[in-house]
């Protein structure tokens, strides 16, 4: 077989997921949680990360849906800033129209977050803690 003819893996991008420390697949709920928690906590204000990145930074893997149910079952005045967590790509999850989902928009517009067609510019507003700390 020639050279030229071998597909070659393009050197994968670390993300957040390859520096997260893993929980134990025996953590209790409880730990699940507090781990979440830690990290939502850390988001700054004018940024977000989707479900799916914030369980890879809280040591969660691939837990993007575990994410979501959690977050839904926040207590009222909770002062984790949970508006700051969206869908793949920058989707707001949320729907227009409910309480929720108008909320979140209210709170990420307020940040100085602009939300077109139902999304954020992740680019823009994306939260890298990597990239911060080097």
């Amino acid at each position: 077989m020639r050279n030229d003819m071998v597909n070659v893996p393009a050197k994968r991008q670390k993300t957040a997921a390859d520096h997260a420390p893993g929980l134990a697949p025996t953590a209790s709920p409880e730990g699940r949680r507090a781990a979440l928690y830690l990290v939502l906590a850390q988001i700054p204000e004018g940024k977000v990360t989707s479900y799916g990145e914030l369980a890879a930074l809280a040591g969660l893997g691939r837990a993007a849906r575990w994410v979501g149910r959690t977050l839904s079952q926040l207590p009222e005045g909770t002062r984790l800033p949970w508006h700051r967590v969206l869908g793949a790509g920058g989707r707001l999850s949320l729907p227009l129209g409910s309480l929720s989902g108008d909320e979140q928009r209210a709170r990420l517009r307020a940040e100085g977050i602009l939300v077109n067609n139902n999304r954020v510019d992740i680019r823009r507003h994306g939260w890298r803690p990597m990239e911060a700390n080097g």
